[in-house]
């Protein structure tokens, strides 16, 4: 063990007296693991720089460096840093950030090792900022919470930071931190996606669940079945593949990942598929009876396999979403064709169900995908799930305990407490939000992935999606980052860091709405933005 990893070793066991001391002075969302502030002030220069000497990862795909510098441009906030740093003790200016990551491989996958140690200044170089991290992931992450703690100085025109030295130490509660956003219900341009993965960047957030289609529309292309987007609203409310795939590979996905984000992408079937039919319409039972999806017809099948086929070559997570929810299978016992599949092959409207599932899990897992699906599917013939399953729980509480203790994962999004478009919940309640609520198996809690709160779209179009997703969304970002016994147990305690987070963003052009009032309120009054 090397000096500055037995230093740090010290530092990580003492580090909690120091938290309890300091923590109050940090303004930093969501709140690290280990924390330790000082009593000093430091001056950033005006040309700071990147340092990697001795780091085994050379960024050749330059996802550290664009790192580094989206920091900068948030650290400035638009204003011009032009204050004279020549009367300032030279021992108090930084000159840059030194990153150590550790291993070489910048694979994005569920899992990556997120966690990072940030020092400021370096005990080793004074004139330096130090930050390590296993992966570039995690190094994002520690640049991430050293933007949040610059300050600019109106009065000095430089940039600052309080409180030194820094030592926090800091890695994710739960590795699945996801945020849905749904493209069917409105289409969301792609300019306002990527505001939204760089805000979820912000808060640590790091799956973009995109509900793509669903019954009013299905606006992504699909090459091996050109005509499916013909069910878009509009020709110009689209997502191409098939230009080189500039859009949904190196637009959303691509800026997705080089912020450490994954894409999981999601196929509802085999309800909420209606807009399948526009441009095949033998995928609809009948003319008059449009969903679910048509068991009987193996075509079905053969589209569901095609899609994806195709999403196997751009979206890279492990997982792929196959929905599976609120299927009322009245169109499939009503008509004739089907019914008489049915009686052919002994089922009722229930047991096919329960096929469909089956069977478009199997095409999913032989693309390569692990599955996830809502949590009808568990409750209602949970044991015949692929223990590939991970089961997304939203209809209220009580079920995640049962899915892990069957042996399943899960991942958390009770609707009662996490659903953006129900615009009563408060953020007090998004923030008290316990994955793990009755689990205390520890075997048991490691199946719970984590949580994602879900933006569905009913009422959101790009004109109001960021004041709906924020400042709530940030409150459940704390609850899955922070360790559980450094979350307030009384949301109040937290409300002025959240509100200064709240401010951040709109200082950093993402339209969070105040803290007080229902979700995607306006301020009530003049006033700070900081007491709204």
């Amino acid at each position: 063990m090397g000096l500055r990893s037995a230093w740090l070793v010290v530092v990580f066991l003492f580090l909690g007296v120091a938290v309890a001391k300091n923590v109050n002075g940090l303004n930093v969302w969501p709140m690290p693991k280990w924390v330790s502030g000082g009593h000093r002030r430091v001056y950033m220069s005006q040309d700071f720089q990147l340092v990697t000497d001795g780091s085994k990862y050379i960024d050749g795909s330059e996802i550290l460096k664009d790192g580094f510098t989206r920091m900068l441009d948030v650290v400035k906030v638009a204003h011009v840093v032009d204050g004279d740093l020549s009367s300032v003790d030279k021992s108090l200016i930084i000159k840059g950030i030194h990153v150590l990551i550790f291993s070489p491989d910048d694979q994005l996958q569920y899992g990556v090792a997120e966690s990072y140690k940030l020092l400021v200044p370096s005990p080793e170089m004074p004139d330096y900022v130090h930050l390590e991290a296993q992966t570039v992931y995690g190094a994002l992450h520690g640049l991430q919470t050293f933007s949040q703690l610059c300050h600019f100085n109106f009065t000095t025109r430089l940039i600052e930071v309080h409180m030194v030295p820094w030592t926090i130490i800091d890695q994710p509660r739960f590795s699945y931190r996801g945020l849905l956003i749904d493209t069917s219900r409105h289409y969301q341009p792609v300019p306002m996606i990527k505001k939204v993965i760089d805000s979820m960047a912000y808060a640590k957030l790091n799956v973009l669940h995109w509900h793509i289609v669903d019954t009013q529309s299905f606006p992504l292309e699909i090459p091996s079945y050109p005509h499916l987007w013909d069910g878009a609203y509009s020709v110009s409310e689209r997502y191409t593949f098939s230009d080189a795939a500039e859009i949904v590979r190196q637009v959303i996905l691509l800026y997705a990942q080089r912020r450490g984000i994954n894409v999981l992408a999601e196929l509802d079937v085999p309800g909420h598929a209606l807009s399948w039919g526009h441009g095949y319409p033998s995928l609809w039972p009948s003319k008059d009876c449009q969903q679910p999806l048509d068991v009987s017809n193996e075509f079905t099948f053969k589209v569901i396999d095609g899609i994806l086929s195709d999403f196997s070559k751009i979206f890279k997570f492990k997982f792929v979403h196959l929905g599976g929810d609120e299927v009322d299978p009245s169109c499939w016992t009503t008509t004739p064709h089907i019914t008489k599949w049915l009686k052919e092959h002994r089922m009722n409207g229930s047991q096919a169900y329960q096929y469909f599932v089956l069977r478009a899990q199997k095409i999913a897992l032989s693309h390569g995908f692990e599955i996830v699906n809502w949590e009808e599917t568990f409750n209602d013939f949970g044991n015949k799930l692929s223990r590939k399953t991970v089961v997304h729980n939203w209809l209220g509480g009580g079920v995640a305990e049962q899915v892990v203790a069957s042996g399943l994962r899960c991942i958390v999004s009770n609707q009662d407490k996490w659903y953006l478009d129900h615009l009563d919940i408060p953020w007090e309640e998004f923030y008290k939000n316990e994955p793990l609520t009755n689990i205390t198996n520890p075997e048991q809690q490691s199946l719970v992935l984590g949580g994602e709160v879900c933006m569905w779209g009913e009422t959101v179009d790009g004109s109001n999606i960021e004041q709906t997703i924020w400042p709530r969304a940030a409150a459940a970002a704390e609850r899955l980052w922070t360790p559980y016994d450094k979350l307030a147990k009384d949301p109040e305690k937290v409300a002025g860091r959240l509100a200064h987070f709240r401010c951040l963003l709109n200082q950093r052009g993402v339209a969070a709405a105040p803290l007080a009032g229902p979700g995607r309120g306006a301020p009530i009054e003049p006033g700070s933005c900081n007491a709204q």
